[in-house]
């Protein structure tokens, strides 16, 4: 267990540092960018501190790095040369002057810490090193679907918005004719993914750490992704409509 703890307070200086380069910009926004990277680091940090682990724990290495690098690229791509989120800039009017200092609690650590949780069936990979079984499979069979979901998810709807025709327009193409949320959807399923390789790694232990994937999709669904994004796009024309056909999470034929 000192390994993990360790792997914690690693991440937690680093994101020290990214909050004092955030004083310099006055941008908290860029912790966004950093989110899939912090499970790089974690996994990272926990795989090189055994000796680079296992066969699981490798694969489990790449399929982490090729899912925070892309979702951390795709977030630069997005926010780049714009101003800070919507959302800390509401936090930042509510703290007044103190949220210099309090968004490296609340906004930098919590989220290094809220990491550190998700990423223990990560962890448990480097621990054990049991044999091959069904739940890799279906952890690796989720991981691909989740994946996908998302990558093509975010490609598609920045393809729609590239296109100064479709300004204003809901898009409702493509997987987003499925579920409103392919890339949340996407994201909280390669997340039971990493689990059942824990899962695979400790069939007896791996379980208890069921809360992971269940805590991610609740933060994706209730607190910082869906919730958050239905609000914003409550009053814009045809989403009405929109989420009367389309399903809010889990895809499903769009009703008539």
């Amino acid at each position: 267990m000192p390994q993990v703890t360790h792997s914690l307070f690693a991440l937690l200086a680093g994101l020290t540092a990214l909050w004092l380069f955030s004083l310099y910009k006055n941008d908290v926004s860029i912790v966004d960018r950093f989110w899939g990277l912090c499970f790089v680091a974690l996994h990272t940090f926990n795989i090189a501190t055994t000796g680079w682990g296992n066969s699981r724990a490798q694969l489990a290495w790449i399929l982490v790095t090729l899912w925070g690098t892309r979702l951390s690229w795709h977030i630069h791509r997005r926010n780049q040369g714009k101003p800070e989120d919507y959302r800390y800039q509401k936090m930042r009017d509510r703290w007044g002057p103190s949220f210099r200092f309090t968004s490296l609690f609340i906004i930098f650590w919590f989220q290094g810490i809220l990491a550190w949780v998700i990423g223990l069936p990560l962890w448990l990979t480097t621990r054990e090193a049991g044999l091959w079984s069904l739940w890799d499979g279906v952890g690796v069979l989720l991981w691909l679907i989740g994946f996908l979901c998302e990558a093509v998810g975010d490609f598609q709807l920045q393809k729609f918005k590239s296109n100064p025709a479709n300004r204003g327009r809901v898009m409702d193409s493509g997987l987003w004719a499925y579920t409103r949320h392919p890339n949340y959807f996407g994201d909280a399923c390669l997340w039971f993914g990493f689990f059942f390789l824990g899962v695979g790694a400790d069939p007896i232990r791996g379980w208890l750490f069921a809360f992971a994937p269940v805590l991610m999709t609740f933060f994706l669904v209730r607190v910082s992704g869906v919730a958050l994004l239905e609000q914003s796009m409550a009053q814009r024309p045809g989403y009405a409509e929109y989420q009367k056909r389309t399903s809010g999470f889990i895809p499903w034929p769009p009703k008539r």
